[in-house]
């Protein structure tokens, strides 16, 4: 019978510790400030390049050796 409970329990018995470890977290490191001490100012984004995709075969192209081949 004990072979059954154990391996039935080990999820319940992780989860557990999981969420035991987690409260431990909460309750042991201090909690984070409002505003970082040396914040860098954010980059604006800008692409490095516009992407150039390659044109497709049209759907209604039969295909050749020539194009089979790229």
């Amino acid at each position: 019978m004990y072979a059954l409970i154990l391996p039935a329990s080990t999820p319940f018995a992780l989860l557990a510790t999981v969420m035991g470890l987690s409260w431990w977290e909460d309750l042991i490191l201090p909690a984070p400030s409002a505003e970082p001490v040396n914040a860098p100012a954010e980059a604006p984004f800008a692409p490095a390049a516009s992407a150039q995709l390659a044109e497709l075969p049209l759907v209604d192209t039969a295909l050749t050796r020539e194009e089979a081949g790229r």
